[in-house]
């Protein structure tokens, strides 16, 4: 019987041999979301980047359970933006705004 990996393992895998790219993967990732508002790819990203930072640490650094943080993170997850902003922190990142270029407001 073969054992199958999925494109999240594989990606955290990846990231976990490339902590370099892990900040150009977050903006891509938010830059498409600012264009797309697909919540659910953006919160794959950052389920995949906890998982390589290590879900359980990430949780106690934000005052959550590791099932709160797994569920804030679901493809359904709606978690706020005091918890991503939290999640971002403490991954090492915070979120700044970004002037859309050519914008008529």
């Amino acid at each position: 019987m073969h054992s199958y990996r999925t494109l999240d393992d594989v990606t955290v895998e990846y990231f976990a041999q490339h902590p370099e790219e892990i900040e150009s993967y977050l903006n891509e990732r938010f830059a498409e979301y600012a264009v797309d508002g697909d919540a659910a790819a953006l919160l794959a990203a950052l389920r995949v980047i906890a998982r390589v930072k290590g879900i359980s640490s990430l949780a106690e650094a934000i005052g959550m359970t590791r099932q709160g943080l797994q569920k804030a993170l679901l493809a359904k997850g709606n978690p706020r933006l005091d918890t991503i902003n939290a999640i971002m922190r403490a991954m090492g990142y915070q979120l700044l705004p970004h002037r859309i270029e050519n914008s008529a407001v």
